[in-house]
């Protein structure tokens, strides 16, 4: 009898314990979810992941892109190789804004992706992210006169 109510009650707890655990893992999907469906949100760069490069280490140095309906502005670093249109010395890195077209979040194994395309002053901009539940991202910027490049980072509410 007493082996009999100690298995009820570990019946119990794990019952409880899965409820427990799912209910708090389904918070952080909504508010990530409702964060990139507002489109207003930016992207926190810890790390650059250039092509043939090793990765730049970019915590503090304040890169990020900012996203609204309206507009995004990217004050990102660029290093790679660029194919015309650069004057030696003079590189502005990824820094660009402009209208986002087409911004498109789309549900993912595990998180979200969100594409969007921006035409700056002189080139065009595909940008891609790949966000997971915890809001950890990868973003990717590829363009006509650069090699893509890839950056590690964080989704953050931009308000």
């Amino acid at each position: 009898m007493k082996a009999l109510r100690i298995l009820y009650t570990l019946v119990v707890l794990f019952i409880f314990g899965s409820t427990t655990a799912q209910n708090k893992t389904e918070k952080p999907h909504t508010s990530i979810e409702t964060l990139l469906n507002s489109k207003n949100f930016e992207f926190i760069a810890n790390t650059a992941l250039p092509l043939g490069q090793p990765p730049k280490n970019l915590v503090g140095s304040n890169y990020s892109i900012t996203f609204s309906p309206e507009m995004v502005i990217s004050n990102m670093p660029f290093y790679g190789r660029a194919y015309s249109g650069m004057i030696m010395g003079r590189d502005k890195g990824m820094r660009f804004k402009g209208k986002p077209e087409d911004f498109i979040i789309t549900s993912a194994k595990n998180g979200y992706n969100v594409t969007t395309t921006v035409k700056g002053e002189t080139d065009i901009y595909v940008i891609s992210i790949s966000v997971g539940y915890s809001s950890f991202a990868t973003l990717s910027i590829s363009s006509n006169d650069r090699g893509t490049i890839s950056f590690q980072g964080e989704i953050v509410n931009n308000e």
